[in-house]
Order: structure tokens, then C-alpha cells, then sequence
């Protein structure tokens, strides 16, 4: 099993196949399979072609992949060569492609990327991307595998030091300004290293299983954490998963699944996609953990999954609410293995106007129930400050900072882009997360930047959300809930649901629901309500409702009716 100790990634992956060389990663929805000592001869052959093109230490070399080998095959190889891998999103859908170009060409200048490392079967992306991105070259993988195996003499490849960079992790809310999460080798060892024993993963028992794409923190980490503890992978593309869950889920199962990471949402969808009538028909008994993170985590969803999969041999305890970020190569807090999980139950109103939680019935109108993150993972020190950067007490909030060995220790921006923040001089770096401490567990109440004051009183977006999210008419429960200014001239909060209502009187009838709603939970006068029609929601990668992005959204929509 992976123990931090290995001197860089390469290292780290030579020894996992002296340990097992035909240790599986698996790629259904491409067909295609490779073992640790494949990975590691072909990256090994990529290496020596891009050496032999002029790649050098500390060049930033883009990698656009699906889930698929080539995506591994590109990362260990970029990483060889002494370069730093930067997985690149793919773009939503069709429609999609102008702006996916706009927002690739910021990335590509906040890395300063000259080359990019291409998916064979992502040519047509390929061919609309070259006229955009000029000065980068696109290389399909494929040409450098045939030039690396024919090639006479290989070159000398670098050795590379521990604090020398590996990857550059754009985060899932990069827009117009994107930013480069800086992980060096050491940071990713260490973040692997986390996330192994945090899980307790076990080398003949455990098989892990992921949908979400590799170019997001999750299902990059979540693969490597497998793969560098000697355990199966399989890695579906997150198409398969979206199109439909339910099939997904079984094969999940036939295979033996023991370990996978989702957001919310994706436990939220199996719920909807699977009958009740069918659970009992599946083996859910080997899942052993079920990792809950990169985004709010509703309590609510979490009790639905587990009692609705109980027929399936779901245990309980497979849950495991976590909260992690790019910035710490994933994990930051855990719970205990083996734990049902657990919620304090919180006043509502006092949580955001006093920034203090105080305990309340959970049948308590003014209740919001947030799960217990767990304590810190091996290596990452947490606190909560407050405005004045002095830690606070017990169930106060303020701004969860983060240190330790897999902490970045800074970001890449683009020129002329906003500084970015980077850990102070002790080595503490502010995450925007809003929360407090607890018996030395984490609880997570918000972001920062998505607080919403109206006439001077705080509320969280969840708290508006949360009321209306079981509303008749919504779309699967999506919602949104941000600032924004009104016809007067003052701050109000706006809701935005998804509904596939098409009669006009319908839609008006659920947004005044909506708008009553929230209102009187809330004792607010005035909130505004827009429908949009099914999946039109902006969402981040890993499949988080982009709360801002959604304002714009509604901004723009304003500005052509006007």
C-alpha cells in the first residue's frame, strides 16, 4: 500500500507494479483495460517521444481525455518527463463549444501551456480547438506511443525531486478567471496516502468504482488513491452514468464494487432511477464505503439513499460524508469508518444572524441539519477563524483554513487575473468554506462569497433552498438561491428552479408557491422566483449548481427581455 514515501508519482507507480504488475484499471465505456505494469511501460515510451520533441522539467503540458487509458497514460508520462500534467475539462455538449473554447483558452494562458496531450478519439474536438488556441500545439497520444515504442535510443529522462511540480488542478468553479491549483509530488503522494488510510483500503478485498470525470479532483484522486493502494479500478465515463443510473449501479454491483466517491446529487439520482420494487433485486452488500463530497450535503439525501437501498443489503455505515478540495489533494476531514451518519440539528436563523449553531429539535421549524465531516485526515491540520484570523471557539463560525503536507502552496493565474490567495507564513490557506468545530469534527455551513444579506441580516442560500426543494413542479428537486439586486435598487434573494412545466398558468402557480415559501420561512417581503426549463441550471464539473453562474444566467435573460 502507498505510503507517502516514494520520491515522486513515477516512483510511487513502479512501486505498485513490483507489488502487482497486473493490477487492473478498467474503462467499460471505452472497452478498453490496462494493467499498472502497461500504464507504466507506455507512459514510460510517451516519456521518451515527448523528451525527444524538446519537453523539458517544468513545462505545464495539457492533457484533454475522456475516462480512458490514454488520460493515465498522459499524466504518468507528462510527470516522467518532468513536466506537470494539467487535465483539461471537456466540453458540457455541442452547444457548448464556443464557450468551452473561451474558457479553455483562459486556462491554457493562466498555465502558460504550449503543448497539449490529445485523446485519440477526441479529434474533432481536436480540429475545432486548433484554430482557437494559437501558439498550442495538439498531440495526439497515439503518434507519440508509435514514436516512443519505434524510437532506437531513448533518452535520458530527468530525475524528478518531490517539491518539483506535478499536476496543476483547475478548479470545478474555474469561469472568465481560471485557477490553477499548484500540487507538487509531494502533495499528491501525501493526498493519496490520506484518502488510503482514511478509507482503511484493502489490497485483495476492496474493488474501487468511479463515474465522475478524471480532469475534476474526485475522480482524478479517487483513481490514483486506488490504483497507488493495489486495488482494482474500474472508471466509467460520466455519460454512462447520467444516461442511465440505474444500469450503472448494476453493474457496480456485478462488479463487485466496494469503494465509490459522488457528489450529493449522484446518491440522489440513484435514488430517483432505481424503484422500489427493484432494489431488492440488487446485491449491494460488498459496497463498503461511499464517499459524499464536493458539495452541500443535504441530510435529507443522505437518509433517502441508505433507506431506500436497505432492501439491497446497504449497510447503514456505508455513507461516509466527507469534505475535501483540490487544495489539499482532496481529502481534508473524514468520519470514523464504521459510523451511521450523524447530525447536529441547528437554528436556521441563529446560524446566519448570530454566526453561532445553536442546538434545536430536528423537528424544530428553523432547523438545518448538518452532517459531521469527521476529524482530519493524516497530514492536514483545520481550523475555523474569524475575521480577525484568530481561531474561534467551539460552534462559532468563521472561515475554515487548511495546512499540511498535501496543501497547495499557491495557485497559476492568468496575467492581469486577480491575486490569489496563498497560505500565510505558518502555512495556513483559507478555503472560502464557511463552518465551525465541534467536538473536533467539522461542519461546513456555506461559502463565503454566496452569503446572502438583505437589509443587513445574513441568510445561507441552503436555508431557502432547503424550503422549497420538495415543491411539486420542480425538476428533481433543483434549485438555487443567490443575492441579487431588485427593481428598487436593493438586495433580495432570487430563486431559481428548474420545472418542466409548460403551461403558462402552471408556472405562475409554482412560482408564487415557491415565492410564498421562502418568504414565510424566511420572514422575508420580497423574493424573486424564475423558472427555467429541465437541466438548465449551470452546474460545475463534478456536477455542483454554480450558484453565481445561475445569477448571470438570470441577469442575461433580463437584459434581452428588456
Amino acid at each position: 500500500m502507498l505510503t507517502g514515501s516514494a520520491g515522486n508519482l513515477t516512483d510511487a507507480l513502479a512501486a505498485v507494479v513490483a507489488a502487482d504488475p497486473t493490477c487492473p484499471v478498467s474503462f467499460p465505456s471505452t472497452g478498453r483495460d490496462l494493467t499498472v505494469r502497461e500504464l507504466a511501460t507506455l507512459s514510460q515510451a510517451v516519456a521518451g517521444a515527448l523528451a525527444g520533441r524538446g519537453v523539458e522539467g517544468g513545462e505545464r503540458l495539457g492533457v484533454l481525455s475522456r475516462n480512458s487509458p490514454d488520460f493515465l497514460v498522459a499524466l504518468f508520462a507528462a510527470v516522467r518527463v518532468g513536466a506537470a500534467a494539467c487535465p483539461l475539462p471537456l466540453p458540457t455538449s455541442a452547444r457548448d463549444l464556443s464557450g468551452y473554447a473561451s474558457r479553455l483558452s483562459g486556462i491554457v494562458a493562466a498555465a502558460g501551456i504550449r503543448r497539449i496531450l490529445v485523446d485519440d478519439k477526441l479529434g474533432g474536438v481536436a480540429s475545432r480547438l486548433a484554430g482557437v488556441l494559437a501558439g498550442v500545439e495538439l498531440i495526439p497520444l497515439g503518434s507519440l506511443t508509435a514514436e516512443g515504442s519505434g524510437a532506437a535510443g531513448a533518452p535520458r529522462l530527468p530525475d524528478v525531486e518531490p517539491d518539483e511540480l506535478a499536476v496543476v488542478q483547475f478548479t470545478s468553479g474555474s469561469t472568465a478567471a481560471p485557477k490553477g491549483v499548484r500540487l507538487t509530488h509531494r502533495n499528491v503522494l501525501a493526498g493519496l496516502a490520506a484518502i488510503a488510510e482514511g478509507i482503511d483500503i484493502r489490497p485483495g478485498e476492496d474493488h474501487g468504482a468511479l463515474w465522475l470525470p478524471m480532469f475534476h479532483d474526485m475522480g482524478l484522486f479517487g483513481t490514483l488513491a486506488g490504483m497507488f493502494a493495489g486495488i482494482p479500478m474500474t472508471v466509467w465515463n460520466p455519460g454512462a452514468f447520467v444516461k442511465d443510473p440505474a444500469r450503472w449501479l448494476r453493474e457496480f454491483a456485478a462488479r463487485g464494487g466496494t469503494i465509490s466517491p459522488a457528489p450529493s446529487f449522484g446518491y440522489e439520482t440513484l435514488v430517483e432511477a432505481v424503484p422500489r420494487d427493484e432494489v431488492p433485486k440488487l446485491d449491494l452488500s460488498r459496497w463498503r464505503v461511499a464517499l459524499n463530497g464536493a458539495e452541500p450535503i443535504p441530510m435529507a439525501g443522505i437518509e433517502s439513499f441508505l433507506e431506500h437501498f436497505a432492501p439491497a443489503g446497504l449497510a447503514p455505515t456505508v455513507m461516509l460524508p466527507v469534505y475535501g478540495m483540490a487544495e489539499a489533494t482532496l481529502a481534508v476531514t473524514f468520519p470514523p469508518l464504521g459510523r451511521v451518519p450523524t447530525a447536529l440539528w441547528v437554528d436556521r436563523d441563529r446560524l446566519a444572524s448570530d454566526g453561532r449553531a445553536v442546538f434545536v429539535a430536528a423537528d424544530d421549524q428553523r432547523a438545518r441539519g448538518l452532517p459531521a465531516l469527521g476529524g482530519p485526515v493524516r497530514g492536514v491540520r483545520v481550523r475555523v477563524v474569524g475575521a480577525d484570523g484568530r481561531p474561534v471557539a467551539d460552534r462559532e463560525i468563521g472561515e475554515v483554513e487548511i495546512a499540511g503536507e498535501p496543501v497547495t502552496a499557491g495557485y497559476l493565474t492568468a496575467p492581469g487575473a486577480p491575486p490569489a490567495p496563498v497560505p500565510d507564513a505558518d502555512g495556513w490557506l483559507g478555503t472560502g468554506d464557511l463552518g465551525f468545530q465541534h467536538e473536533g469534527e467539522l461542519y461546513v455551513t456555506g461559502r463565503r462569497k454566496e452569503m446572502i444579506i438583505v437589509r443587513g441580516v445574513n441568510f445561507y442560500p441552503e436555508d431557502a433552498e432547503s424550503v422549497i426543494r420538495d415543491a411539486p413542479g420542480l425538476h428533481r428537486r433543483r434549485c438555487v438561491a443567490f443575492a441579487d439586486t431588485g427593481d428598487g435598487g436593493g438586495e433580495l434573494i432570487t430563486i431559481v428552479g428548474e420545472s418542466a412545466l409548460e403551461d403558462p398558468a402552471d408556472r405562475a402557480r409554482l412560482a408564487a408557491d415557491l415565492r410564498a415559501a421562502v418568504s414565510g420561512a424566511l420572514g422575508l417581503p420580497d423574493v424573486a422566483v424564475h423558472l427555467v426549463g429541465p437541466d438548465d441550471l449551470p452546474r460545475t464539473s463534478s456536477g455542483k449548481f454554480q450558484r453565481l453562474a445561475a445569477r448571470e444566467l438570470t441577469r442575461e435573460a433580463a437584459r434581452l427581455d428588456a
